[in-house]
């Protein structure tokens, strides 16, 4: 039954294209020799979103986000990579023990499934992907699986001891050792899939490598237990770590080329039962969101950190949770206020992102250097504005209040839930309420969530509760997440920052010399014109720029 039917009039029938739309297309593919879905596609008749529903709604066909799935390392080996790109499929299990489950851009071509089926000598389930996804990841899934094979091979004949691991790094070469092929892809992939961090986990039996992309941990691939000696050493050696101590954490650096950009790399080991676990910190300068009009600011905020930027004198504290995005904003006003009138020096730990003109110290705790003494030691270099990574305790806090308080601009990270709270931090670490109350100048808080995919974002109206919730009137229309190719299947597509800017007026100074509350400056504060991290939230929803899931796990 399936072999009388063809893809233009499925579509036509569908209500998908017209039938002069499928014309022209069908001319066009004279000229071009591509398939007749990705003649549509190019010539703006279909979206490839579009073309994959309609496929999987008429067929009744599941669709595969191959970003996310994890193809069985047998069925990858049933079929050569060469065929699977001429056919435009992609093999991703087997069931039932007989049974190859494949996905392919066009499933309506039987030639191509009986090649499969006579080169397997197995039984074929069919899935729909988009011809960009499945060209997207044919090489990653076929290099890795070809590395870990080369490796596992190659580690039948020599010891793990013995392995070549202690190359550059650079770009893969097929003449470099096969482990040193798969951790050269895996953190190529990280890198070209924009993840902020990397996971190499051992278990019993396997061990796992998972991607943070956008603030979710994403499972990448798996490889065989036996590799993980040789891949962690491979990273340890790379991060200038001790090959042979096996028994406690470590870190470590590296510096390398992917994709033609520097990328900076922290290593972490941590001793667990099955091996050591590591974790790469990704630190790439090229996607980095920096720069006051990239931050998504609203115009009044904008205009209470140009404020900031202007100031000569006095604290910053940019507060949230780790990973909100706080050394973002800082360097964002760093970027702000780099002129050449203006000696500007840093203290981090690390430093996450390089700007000319500035001068950024870096924290190296075995060579004595911490944030303290470093801080003093700025402070006998003439600056006019500072950047401390993080106020971590009592001393390096009285260190910049003493800045603040003879005429230098300090900018620096708290961890507090919300802007009130960093007053009462600082009288926590010690600080007299006097002396917060007149070096402090501006607190931001803040909070990322994620964006909606603009591909596939659906508009519906807020149901009354929600509605009343989120104090926006009933019948209010807002997006939510889908679904689809383009953002893995998960709905969200890059982050953005909601801020909660408190500025220190002489009220707010008068509640911390009296020992005021959170809750009391927080009230203050909202009376006096601040708004919320949810109210910040509640804007972007409005917008269509994150959904209301988003904004309300992540605000109070």
């Amino acid at each position: 039954m399936t072999k009388a039917l063809r893809l233009g009039d499925l579509l036509v029938e569908s209500g998908a294209i017209t039938p002069e739309q499928l014309g022209q297309a069908l001319a066009d593919q004279k000229s071009n020799g591509l398939r007749l879905g990705e003649t549509l596609v190019k010539n703006g008749s279909l979206t490839e979103g579009k073309l994959l529903d309609a496929l999987s709604a008429l067929l009744k066909l599941q669709i595969y986000s191959l970003s996310r799935y994890r193809p069985m390392p047998e069925a990858l080996r049933m079929v050569p990579e060469n065929v699977a790109r001429r056919l435009h499929a992609i093999p991703l299990s087997v069931e039932d023990g007989n049974t190859l489950l494949v996905a392919m851009s066009d499933p309506l071509d039987i030639i191509a499934q009986d090649e499969i089926r006579m080169l397997t000598g197995m039984d074929i389930k069919v899935g729909i992907a988009s011809p960009s996804e499945i060209e997207r990841n044919l090489e990653r899934l076929y290099s890795i699986q070809e590395s870990m094979e080369d490796a596992s091979l190659e580690l039948m004949d020599t010891a793990v001891g013995d392995i070549d691991l202690t190359q550059a790094m650079g770009e893969a070469n097929p003449d470099d050792a096969p482990v040193i092929q798969l951790v050269n892809q895996v953190i190529e992939q990280a890198v070209r899939e924009g993840a902020s961090d990397i996971h190499i986990e051992p278990f019993e039996k396997n061990t796992r490598v998972r991607y943070r992309i956008d603030g979710q941990l994403f499972n990448a691939f798996d490889f065989p237990k036996h590799l993980h000696p040789a891949v962690s050493s491979r990273m340890k050696i790379m991060s200038a770590m001790d090959i042979s101590e096996k028994r406690r954490p470590q870190d470590g650096r590296i510096l390398i080329k992917v994709l033609g950009r520097r990328v900076d790399l922290r290593v972490s080991s941590l001793p667990t039962i099955y091996g050591e676990k590591i974790v790469i910190r990704i630190l790439d300068q090229g996607n980095a969101m920096v720069g006051l009009t990239k931050l998504g600011l609203d115009a009044d905020d904008k205009l209470l950190v140009d404020q900031v930027c202007n100031a000569p004198y006095g604290i910053v504290l940019v507060t949230g949770p780790t990973g909100s995005g706080k050394s973002t904003t800082l360097y964002s006003v760093l970027e702000q206020i780099n002129k050449p009138e203006v000696n500007v020096v840093t203290v981090e730990d690390p430093v996450e992102y390089t700007i000319f003109g500035i001068g950024q110290v870096q924290v190296n705790e075995r060579a004595g250097l911490n944030f303290n003494n470093t801080l003093r030691s700025i402070l006998r270099q003439d600056p006019d504005k500072i950047m401390v990574g993080e106020i971590r305790d009592g001393e390096t806090a009285q260190l910049a209040i003493r800045a603040a308080l003879t005429g230098h601009l300090v900018l620096s990270t708290l961890h507090t839930n919300d802007a009130p709270s960093a007053a009462i931090r600082l009288i926590d670490m010690g600080i007299q309420p006097f002396l917060v109350s007149s070096s402090l100048l501006t607190v931001i808080a803040q909070r990322l969530v994620r964006s909606l995919c603009s591909a596939c974002k659906e508009e519906y109206e807020l149901p009354e509760k929600v509605a009343e919730t989120l104090d926006v009137p009933a019948g209010t229309k807002v997006f939510r997440p889908v679904g689809c190719n383009e953002c893995r299947g998960t709905g969200y597509r890059g982050r953005s920052a909601i801020f909660e800017i408190m500025a220190i007026t002489d009220s707010i100074r008068q509640l911390i010399v009296s020992g005021a509350s959170a809750d009391v400056l927080r009230r203050e504060a909202l009376n006096n014109g601040m708004k919320s991290l949810r109210k910040s939230g509640i804007r972007k929803i409005l917008e269509g720029r994150t959904s209301v899931e988003e904004v309300l796990t992540t605000t109070f």
